[in-house]
C-alpha cells in the first residue's frame, strides 16, 4: 500500500522506509555522530594526561611478570643462580643450591662439616635473602650432607639389628 505525496503518487519502497524509520527513531539525530556533544570519560587517555608517557621495557616486562604472577618463580630461579654472590665464594665452592619446594631452599654441601657450617650461618644467610630476594617467598633452608652410602642392603648388609658393641 503506497502512501500518497503531495502529487498523489505512490511513494517508493526505500521513501517508505525512510519515513518509517523516521518515525521509529525520531529523525536524524541518532544517526549523526558529533564529538562536540560527547562527554570525556575521565579515564580515558587525554593529551597530556596520567599513563601518555613512554614507558621502558624493564617498566613493561615487570608489570607483565606481576601481572601473570611469575614474581615468585623468577626470584628464586635468580637466588640459585646468584648464589655465589649471596652466600659468599668460599661457602658457594663448597654448595650447591638443588631446589626450592614449599618455600624451602634445600642446598647440598660437598661434607657435613660444610652442611653444619652453613647451619650455623642460617640465620645470616635467611637475612641476605629476605632483603635481596624478598619475593622468593624462602621461608626456610635445609642443608643437605653428602650422599653416602647406605649398607642396609648389598654384600656388607647383616640380617637383625646389625652390628653392635658387644661391652658388657
Amino acid at each position: 500500500m503506497a502512501e500518497p505525496n503531495q502529487g498523489n503518487e505512490p511513494l517508493s519502497e526505500s521513501a517508505r522506509v525512510y519515513i518509517r524509520f523516521k518515525e521509529l527513531f525520531g529523525g536524524h539525530k541518532h544517526f549523526t555522530r558529533s564529538k562536540r556533544n560527547r562527554k570525556i570519560d575521565p579515564a580515558e587517555s587525554v593529551p597530556f594526561g596520567h599513563g601518555r608517557d613512554p614507558k621502558g621495557v624493564g617498566d613493561v616486562l615487570g608489570a607483565l611478570t606481576s601481572q601473570l604472577g611469575w614474581d615468585s618463580p623468577l626470584a628464586q630461579s635468580d637466588l640459585v643462580a646468584n648464589w655465589k654472590e649471596l652466600a659468599g665464594e668460599e661457602t658457594a665452592n663448597h654448595s650447591t643450591p638443588v631446589g626450592i619446594e614449599q618455600g624451602v631452599l634445600s642446598v647440598q654441601c660437598e661434607s657435613t662439616a660444610w652442611a653444619t657450617q652453613l647451619r650455623l650461618m642460617r640465620v645470616d644467610i635467611m637475612t641476605h635473602i629476605a632483603v635481596r630476594y624478598p619475593e622468593a617467598g624462602i621461608e626456610s633452608i635445609r642443608f643437605l650432607g653428602p650422599n653416602v652410602p647406605t649398607f642396609k642392603r648389598g654384600p656388607r648388609s647383616v640380617q637383625g639389628r646389625g652390628v653392635r658393641d658387644t661391652y658388657g
